[in-house]
């Protein structure tokens, strides 16, 4: 110790203990000042949530205030739309299952306002819809209600494109056995026809040969195959005439990279696929 220190120390008395203990006292009070300004303060301040939680009460009565803003609304028809196309678009699966039960009974939609008929359908998501409604021009049911109106109770017979065989389609004009059984093989090809327009698909069918048969066939869509995309390799999804080797190579590796696809728009969203191919290919996957 430098010995000018010493007449310090000796005025105020302090042994070489005494300086040691005061040096700790000294340190311990300096961490306990320390604790006191950095640890935080025990009376946390609890933010009043009950006008928050009031709100959020007054809001719940109808799941259609806030379905609209989670679905993203694209033309449809009402006589052919899917289940999965009908919940994207805001309806809740009741609502879905109710449209396609009148659909199965016979009910069909002639004009876009027709959509009010469903039961259990308000109204606000009713005119949410129906400027997006396109429905398809359909001239066998249009000949039908024009037959009723004037008494004929006899429905003209339409053959459905997803059940007959190609002896029944042998019958129709414009159609012979090679034709006919074009129908069939892009049939099996498809996994089942989800509209008529899709006659137009099939090599060799001429547009007058189209415009004769829509009077007497029809397309059930609740007959098609349909393909489970998450559970889909490539060898399945390359049977299909819709999807390239590029689509579908790009759908595996999305699938690999975030994992399971939830609907349609999903892959449109993140380029995967085009919107009309989406249009095109949405008929035949499931999620």
């Amino acid at each position: 110790m430098n010995p000018d220190n010493k007449p310090f120390f000796k005025w105020f008395g302090y042994s070489r203990r005494e300086r040691r203990s005061t040096f700790i006292l000294f340190v311990i009070l300096m961490i306990v000042i320390a604790i006191r300004y950095l640890a935080p303060p025990k009376d946390i301040e609890i933010e009043d949530l009950s006008g928050l939680l009031a709100s959020a009460d007054s809001g719940r009565g109808s799941y259609t205030d806030i379905r609209p803003e989670s679905s993203r609304l694209f033309h449809f028809d009402p006589n052919s739309a899917p289940y999965d196309t009908l919940t994207a678009l805001g309806l809740s699966g009741k609502q879905a299952s109710t449209l396609i039960s009148y659909r199965k009974k016979g009910g069909r939609f002639y004009k876009p306002s027709d959509i009010k008929k469903i039961y259990g359908l308000d109204e606000p998501t009713a005119d949410r819809l129906i400027p997006y409604i396109r429905i398809e021009k359909d001239t066998g049911r249009v000949a039908y209600f024009q037959a009723r109106i004037i008494g004929d109770q006899k429905k003209p017979e339409r053959i459905d494109l997803n059940r007959c065989d190609s002896a029944v389609l042998d019958r129709l004009p414009g159609l012979g056995p090679v034709l006919s059984s074009r129908i069939i093989k892009y049939r099996k090809l498809l996994g089942g026809y989800a509209s008529v327009k899709q006659l137009k698909e099939v090599y060799g069918l001429k547009e007058a040969t189209y415009d004769l048969l829509t009077e007497k066939v029809f397309a059930d869509s609740s007959l098609i195959t349909l393909i489970n995309i998450n559970y889909a390799d490539f060898k399945e999804l390359s049977k299909h005439p819709y999807l390239d080797r590029y689509e579908i190579q790009a759908i595996l590796k999305y699938k690999e990279l975030k994992g399971p696809i939830t609907n349609i728009f999903e892959l449109v969203d993140n380029k995967v696929l085009t919107a009309d191919k989406a249009k095109k290919i949405s008929p035949y996957l499931k999620f």
